[in-house]
């Protein structure tokens, strides 16, 4: 028992104390927080009571927690024959979800398992980042090399880390796949590929890609679906109201009616069927109008603090496949808060992707731990190399 404390001790101490305060402050804000944003959802659509959403997200965050510790022990040495496993898996998961999948929102991405709806596309993310790390970490020099032909090498990683964001476009969550594709995007662009070919190769992908749509669009007469389309009108929700704009135009009212304090925790009017499913994909309105513009604030800074510190342990990682996967989950998370943030305040067209934390979800708070369990565990490992020395 000595032994197992002094353990725990030993891997608390290597890790980032900072960013462990902020996940724990967040995860435990957001589960107080789907009390009251879910609260009118709970009663109306369930036969269970207000704390049925509630219940159900502190299991997921206890499984959650539990695969975060799981995943510190893990050497990230072992990543390089633990990842074909998971990669391989994700992409039978997401197939089958393209087959067999329940339709939600216009979206065939999940699998109903009773109590709880896994989401493939979802616990995708950090597969792809921790697949593209190690890639990266296996033929870096390889692909820079000027002796050898680099072809292959980077055709492969771009197979590598397009072909889960097809398979999630055919699923037509389209909110899912921009996230894939801008951790892909950004990770391949701060790859050490060498600047000139890595334009030439987008170039390439592009034609191919351009090369898919115009096919699925002769095969199914249509590209995106009428309520993707619906959402690229995102210009003056309030003018568009009775369409496709009362989503945002509420929203706002939400964030004007709490104001600088908020009108008081509970309080809120804008989940009581004005807001669709408040305590997902805009939980951010109800908290706004609820706590105010203060807390609101201090939540958008909490997020700067964690991807700052996650960037910099990315500076600071001894190995590649370190420093790509601080890299991944940076982008990640920022990719989550900017897309949800930004189509609430009407700056881009509004998709349903969570916010960190703070959104009710399985399969993406799951994702989301363990991706910062990834954080943790390279900051752990570049913490240990340095006392070696």
């Amino acid at each position: 028992m000595t032994k197992i404390f002094q353990s725990i001790k030993n891997t608390v101490k290597d890790m980032d104390k900072t960013l462990l305060f902020f996940m724990i402050l967040l995860s435990g804000f957001g589960l107080f927080n789907v009390v009251t944003a879910s609260s009118r959802e709970a009663v109306t659509n369930t036969d269970y009571s207000v704390f049925y959403y509630f219940y159900r997200h502190i299991i997921i965050l206890v499984a959650s927690y539990i695969g975060f510790i799981i995943l510190l022990k893990i050497d990230t040495k072992k990543y390089h024959w633990l990842i074909g496993l998971a990669y391989i898996a994700i992409v039978v998961l997401n197939l089958y979800v393209i087959v067999y999948g329940n339709l939600t929102r216009g979206a065939s991405n999940w699998i109903d398992l009773g109590f709880f709806k896994l989401q493939p596309s979802e616990l995708a993310k950090p597969v792809i980042i921790v697949a593209f790390a190690i890639y990266m970490e296996r033929f870096a020099k390889k692909m820079r090399s000027p002796k050898i032909d680099h072809n292959r090498y980077i055709w492969g990683l771009l197979f590598l880390g397009l072909i889960i964001p097809s398979l999630v476009f055919v699923q037509k969550d389209a909110g899912t796949m921009i996230i894939q594709l801008m951790i892909v995007g950004v990770m391949y662009l701060l790859s050490p590929i060498i600047t000139k070919e890595k334009w030439k190769y987008i170039g390439y992908a592009s034609v191919i890609v351009l090369i898919l749509g115009l096919l699925i669009y002769s095969i199914q007469g249509f590209l995106l679906s009428d309520a993707q389309l619906s959402r690229l009108n995102y210009f003056n929700p309030c003018s568009n109201y009775a369409d496709n704009g009362y989503q945002v135009c509420n929203a706002y009212i939400a964030i004007n009616l709490g104001g600088l304090k908020g009108v008081g925790i509970g309080k809120s009017t804008q989940k009581y069927s004005y807001i669709p499913e408040p305590h997902t994909d805009m939980v951010f309105a109800i908290l706004s109008e609820e706590y105010g513009f203060i807390i609101g604030a201090l939540i958008i800074i909490i997020y700067a603090v964690m991807i700052y510190r996650i960037l910099m342990l990315s500076s600071r990682a001894n190995t590649v496949r370190g420093k790509y996967i601080c890299l991944g989950v940076a982008t990640y998370i920022m990719a989550h808060i900017t897309i949800n943030l930004g189509g609430l305040f009407g700056l881009i067209p509004l998709t349903g992707v969570p916010l960190p934390f703070l959104s009710y979800g399985g399969s993406f708070t799951i994702s989301l731990i363990a991706a910062l369990a990834l954080v943790q565990r390279v900051h752990i490992e570049t913490s240990r190399y340095k006392l070696k020395f």
